[in-house]
């Protein structure tokens, strides 16, 4: 499944209550840090919300077109040993391109999920 998360100090998250209005979809939570979050499942869902916000993206934007590129490949009923590499891939880019400290997934344990190693 895919899911795209929108976060926001939850003394201010009447924007996110806005935008999930607007969307017709997604559901809204508090967390215990203080932030209130609204998630949205679905490829296709998060597709069109990407499609529709890339031009207006100014930060994230290559996850977001990584992403989209992801959820091509995901909505195929097989995936082939090639698609699995791509996403490998596609994974590390977007991994790369976000703050963390050390990164969740390696190359070898992304490939050992897919079922790429012997």
């Amino acid at each position: 499944m895919a899911t795209i998360v929108f976060y926001q100090d939850s003394r201010h998250a009447l924007p996110l209550k806005w935008f999930r209005e607007i969307l017709g979809i997604g559901y809204l939570s508090k967390r215990n840090d203080g932030m209130t979050e609204l998630r949205i499942n679905g490829f296709s869902q998060v597709e069109k919300i990407l499609k529709n916000l890339f031009p207006f993206l100014k930060f994230k934007k290559v996850q977001a077109e990584s992403l989209l590129k992801a959820l091509k490949i995901l909505k195929k009923k097989d995936l082939s040993s090639f698609d699995k590499k791509n996403l490998v891939k596609i994974i590390l880019r977007i991994q790369e391109h976000n703050y963390q400290s050390p990164r969740k997934k390696t190359r070898e344990i992304l490939e050992k999920v897919l079922g790429l190693t012997p």
